[in-house]
C-alpha cells in the first residue's frame, strides 16, 4: 500500500525547491484563460486551491471577486502575498493542504486550481474537498496537463531517473487531464462537467535556455538534478531538450513549447 502521508511530504519539500515563482509568471496566461471559461461574476468568493505563488488569485481578484489562496508551500504564499500588494488587490493567503481544506462546506462560490490540486497524492480526497467547498450550484475550475502534453512527458522522463518509481497502481497526477478520470472523481455531484482543450506557448532562446531556467527555478526538475551524478545529469538533460525539441512550434531558432493543457468546468450539483 502506497504510504501518502510519506508521499505528500516528499512533494512538499519538492515544490519548495528551486523558486516555482519564476515559472509560474509565464504561466500567468492560462490563469487568465481559466478564470474566463469559468465565467464567474464581480462579488462572488473565490478559492484558489494549490494557488502557488497566486496565478489564479490574482486573476481572479482583479475581477473583484473575495478571494482566498491556500498552498502548503509558505514560500510561495509569501510570493503571491508580494504579487498582490504590488497590485493593490485584497487576497487572503493560508498555508493549508488540498486534502484538507480549512472551510466550512459550501463557504464559496467557485472552486479554483491550475496544474496544483491534480498533483494531490490522495485524489479522490483531493476532489472530494473541491466538492464540499463548493456550494451547491457553485462551480469548480481547473487547469490540468493532459496525458500527451510536453509536461506529461518530462514527468515520464523523471520518473525513469527516480531510485524509487511511483508504484504502478499509483493514479497519475496527469490522469486529472482526461475526462473519463474527471467523471470519476467528479460525477456523481457535478450537474455538467465540461472540458476545453488548450495550448500555452513557453518562449525561451533556445533548448539550452529552457534547460538551465527549469534546472534552477522548477522545484521537480531541480530536486531531480540534485540526486544524480554528472553522467545521468548529462542524460536527463538531453532527454529535457529533446523534449523541447519535440513540441516546438517556433520557425526562427529559438524556442516555442507548446504545453497542451485542458480546463475544466464543473457545475456542482
Amino acid at each position: 500500500m502506497t504510504d501518502l502521508v510519506a508521499v505528500k511530504q516528499r512533494q512538499q519539500q519538492t515544490w519548495a525547491a528551486g523558486d516555482f515563482s519564476v515559472i509560474a509568471t509565464a504561466l500567468y496566461p492560462t490563469a487568465e484563460v481559466l478564470c474566463d471559461d469559468v465565467d464567474f461574476s464581480s462579488g462572488q468568493t473565490v478559492l484558489d486551491v494549490a494557488c502557488g505563488s497566486g496565478n489564479v488569485a490574482i486573476a481572479a481578484a482583479r475581477r473583484h471577486t473575495a478571494v482566498t489562496g491556500i498552498d502548503y508551500v509558505p514560500a510561495l504564499l509569501d510570493r503571491g502575498r508580494q504579487r498582490a500588494a504590488a497590485e493593490g488587490l485584497d487576497i487572503e493567503f493560508r498555508e493549508a493542504d488540498a486534502e484538507a481544506l480549512p472551510f466550512e462546506d459550501g463557504s464559496f462560490d467557485v472552486v479554483l486550481s491550475a496544474f496544483g490540486v491534480m498533483f494531490a497524492p490522495n485524489q479522490e480526497q483531493a476532489a472530494a474537498e473541491l466538492l464540499r467547498v463548493c456550494r451547491p450550484g457553485g462551480r469548480i475550475g481547473l487547469a490540468n496537463w493532459t496525458p500527451g502534453s510536453a509536461p506529461a512527458d518530462l514527468f515520464r522522463l523523471s520518473a525513469q531517473f527516480v531510485a524509487t518509481p511511483p508504484p504502478p497502481a499509483a493514479q497519475p497526477p496527469i490522469a486529472w487531464g482526461t475526462a473519463g478520470r474527471l467523471h470519476e472523481l467528479f460525477g456523481d455531484q457535478a450537474a455538467a462537467l465540461r472540458l476545453h482543450d488548450r495550448v500555452w506557448l513557453a518562449r525561451f532562446d533556445s533548448a539550452q535556455h529552457w534547460v538551465d531556467t527549469y534546472r534552477a527555478y522548477f522545484g521537480p526538475v531541480h530536486a531531480m538534478f540534485a540526486t544524480l551524478d554528472e553522467r545521468r545529469a548529462e542524460e536527463y538533460a538531453a532527454g529535457l531538450a529533446d523534449i523541447t525539441h519535440r513540441f516546438n512550434r517556433a520557425t526562427d531558432g529559438t524556442l516555442a513549447v507548446a504545453n497542451a493543457y485542458v480546463t475544466v468546468v464543473i457545475d456542482r450539483a
